[in-house]
């Protein structure tokens, strides 16, 4: 039998196990943004606009083959929210799923079918605008249980003072919509609309795979980790996360923590904030600054590629800062936190003025979006320091409440702006935007905490004829400072 081992297991020799994660984190959620996103600068192409000062006639001769389609402000709202329709359904119980299965399973089998049905949506667009809703319910229905699903993952395989990098690796979303963007520009020119999907598609399937072949639940259950690797890990973790994984959520607890509800609000508040950009920037480039659609696409890109570049520096310093105990767990979020929720307020603030301005637009989303990359060294994390045992099901609660601001954000504008596409409308838009951001900026700085919860380590539920429970097994028995 031949022992000769194929390339990518050469390459995955040459890593650690957790190189290894670090890689296909970052690629599956560069690819995780480029499902989503495709759809918000491939639509400005698939809507007829015949009138449209955003297509020149280069623009509309290369996508005469392409099927249009005569959707007002409202019902493209419709299509771009739908997909947080099915993306709330799924927060929380993919959280809790991941705890109790492991994050590999539900992060890979999430990523697998949102590919399939990226293949399938221009064949659903094409059948009907309510058919292309179904698949992007569909869509957010299994992107929604991805993100949950890598706290308990990250509870297990990385060191509570190196956390904050990891994290940095979920912005690879940005990084993956920066490139996804001016990409998607290029493809509908020459390829049409269509060709978008298709390519983020195949890409997503292949990842897919590669997932499960490479990436494995725990230390403790991966065929190639080495014994000091897996020491490493298990002792940095220490008591702060359970071998056995606790049977239920305490739920009175959860819920009356002021902490958790920091996390939630200001989550909420700065996702509410970011989807309401992420989505409506294209549309605002070309019926209020009147770009065109290869110049759209790589100008949106940029407020995304800012973003993942202030992730990981503001990552990397927040973990120097707590490694060399120059500030507090705590003291880190708050501060990284208001850095990046608190400005991006005031920003819109001076949009609301200055906003009909191209070069200051372009600039003002820009900085405010590459300043809210800092989130992954602030909340973002921040369920991994108080209660990494729960960590899925309190990022699961932000984020489903998060997924609701993302579809309100849309209905918003898509309301706002139906029929009356003005730069008014758009300043009470920018009003709304800087208001929510500030209040929840205030909220999380009152509140927020990076102590550990006592509530971590629950005792097991005592069963009939059983004696007392015991707590949730920890990793290690030694104490850490986090």
């Amino acid at each position: 039998m031949s022992t000769e081992k194929s390339p990518i297991r050469r390459v995955t020799d040459m890593l650690s196990c957790r190189q290894v994660l670090n890689i296909m984190v970052i690629l599956g959620f560069m690819l995780n943004y480029a499902l989503r996103v495709n759809l918000t600068i491939a639509i400005v192409s698939m809507v007829s606009n015949a009138t449209s000062p955003a297509l020149n006639s280069t623009d509309a001769s290369a996508e005469s083959s392409t099927a249009r389609f005569n959707w007002d402000s409202l019902q493209q709202n419709f299509v771009l929210g739908s997909f947080f329709w099915g993306y709330i359904l799924t927060e929380l119980p993919g959280g809790r799923l991941a705890e109790l299965i492991g994050g590999r399973r539900v992060f890979g089998h999430s990523m697998l079918w949102a590919s399939v049905l990226t293949l399938l949506t221009p064949f659903a667009a094409m059948m009907h605008y309510v058919a292309l809703i179904i698949v992007r319910v569909l869509l957010g229905f299994m992107l929604g249980a991805s993100w949950p699903a890598i706290h308990p993952m990250v509870a297990v395989w990385i060191k509570p003072l190196d956390r904050s990098k990891f994290m940095s690796n979920m912005m690879a979303s940005s990084l993956g919509a920066a490139i996804t963007m001016p990409i998607c520009g290029f493809l509908i020119e020459y390829c049409g609309w269509g060709s978008v999907f298709y390519a983020t598609g195949g890409i997503g399937l292949v990842w897919s795979v590669c997932w499960f072949f490479l990436i494995h639940e725990s230390p403790a259950t991966h065929p190639r980790i080495t014994a000091e690797e897996r020491r490493e890990i298990e002792e940095a973790i220490g008591t702060s996360t359970s071998k056995k994984r606790p049977s239920y959520v305490p739920w009175k607890q959860m819920l009356t923590s002021a902490p958790v509800w920091a996390i939630i609000l200001v989550h909420g508040s700065s996702v509410f904030g970011f989807f309401t950009v992420v989505n409506q920037l294209p549309t605002y480039m070309k019926n209020v600054l009147h770009f065109n659609i290869k110049e759209n696409g790589l100008l949106s890109s940029l407020p995304y590629l800012g973003k993942y570049i202030m992730s990981v520096s503001a990552s990397y310093l927040a973990d120097y800062l707590r490694q060399t105990e120059r500030l507090s767990t705590t003291a880190a979020r708050k501060l990284f936190t208001t850095f990046a929720v608190l400005p991006p307020g005031l920003f819109m603030i001076a949009q609301i003025f200055m906003g009909h301005n191209r070069v200051f637009a372009i600039t003002i989303f820009t900085v405010q979006l590459t300043l809210n990359g800092a989130v992954t060294a602030g909340y973002l994390g921040n369920g991994l320091d108080i209660a990494p045992n729960f960590s899925g099901t309190i990022f699961g609660l932000a984020n489903t409440l998060s997924s609701l601001s993302g579809f309100l954000s849309n209905f918003m504008v898509g309301w706002l702006t139906q029929k009356n596409q003005t730069y008014g409308q758009w300043q009470i838009v920018f009003g709304i935007l800087a208001g929510v951001y500030i209040v929840g900026s205030i909220i999380y700085l009152i509140f927020g905490s990076g102590e550990l919860q006592e509530w971590n380590n629950p005792p097991e539920r005592k069963k009939k004829g059983e004696e007392d429970a015991e707590e949730g097994v920890p990793l290690k028995n030694n104490k850490i400072i986090s």
